[in-house]
């Protein structure tokens, strides 16, 4: 059974930083890209940014880059996402995805695993 198991995020003034971690089980994580979804109250869930297995290309949204940073560690079958100088509508409910597409950019209907989400709250 594949799960993805997130921890981190929460509530942050605007500025500030956040951290968000997700650990993968019962999949051949070496083989997937991974990344992070992000879907605020009343929006589709969106991609936000992605890195690739094997060679860790990764990829951003435009008003991501410069404050976000995805990494992966084979060795634990974790992904991270660290959040720098956040703003207000980066507020949303955060996933970590999972999918077996050899790109680091996906939509959410190429993800074949899910994270359970985690509320990122940012106030200005």
């Amino acid at each position: 059974q594949v799960q993805l198991v997130q921890s981190g995020g929460g509530s942050v003034q605007a500025g500030g930083s956040l951290r968000l971690s997700c650990v993968a089980t019962g999949l051949a994580f070496r083989s997937y890209s991974m990344g992070w979804f992000r879907q605020a109250p009343g929006k589709e869930r969106k991609f936000v940014t992605g890195i690739m297995w094997l060679n860790n290309i990764t990829r951003y949204i435009e008003s991501v880059k410069g404050r976000f940073t995805i990494a992966r560690d084979d060795a634990k079958n974790m992904v991270y996402l660290q959040m720098n100088n956040l703003k207000p509508e980066d507020t949303a409910v955060y996933y970590c995805a999972a999918w077996t597409q050899h790109s680091p950019v996906v939509t959410a209907a190429g993800v074949q695993h899910w994270g359970q989400g985690t509320q990122v709250t940012v106030s200005s």
